[in-house]
């Protein structure tokens, strides 16, 4: 299930608090500097498009966060998306589930056409997140920070 991250939970999860009503999973969601960032990148996009960022809840336990990575593009409606699951809770569908709630709420809002993604080539789990929730790579890159990445996109 996804639960919207507002400012106050990111606030709560740096402290490694969790947010009142549910509980932090057994190993850390992200690296404090990532978690510093995701909030930054949140508080960035909330402004111009909400929810800026998503917790995935299991069995009211935080095991990942997802969120847009920019604003949606006004061009084509569509919402880059970025995710990431606790280590102990990879390898079990966590964020290929997380994902298909994704794409269901971003069915019902008519703000956004298309969702879009990039993974690593090095990365296959990712990668198949994405395909198994009808992404369809469109094509590659090479990013500064990340060296090549595949781009996916799933139209709506």
């Amino acid at each position: 299930m996804l639960v919207e991250a507002t400012a106050e939970h990111f606030a709560a999860l740096l402290r490694d608090q969790a947010p009142e009503g549910l509980t932090l999973c057994d190993s850390p969601l992200a690296p404090p500097e990532v978690l510093e960032m995701l909030a930054g990148l949140a508080d960035q996009i909330r402004p111009l498009f909400c929810p800026a960022a998503w917790m995935i809840v299991e069995d009211g336990e935080i095991v990942g966060l997802l969120s847009p990575t920019r604003p949606l593009d006004a061009r084509d409606r569509s919402l880059h998306i970025g995710y990431g699951v606790a280590p102990t809770r990879q390898r079990r569908s966590v964020a290929t589930r997380a994902v298909a709630d994704l794409i269901a709420w971003a069915r019902q809002d008519d703000r956004v056409l298309a969702l879009t993604a990039e993974t690593s080539v090095d990365n296959p789990a990712s990668q198949a997140v994405l395909s198994r929730n009808g992404f369809q790579a469109v094509g590659e890159r090479v990013d500064d920070e990340d060296g090549p990445v595949i781009a996916w996109r799933l139209d709506l």
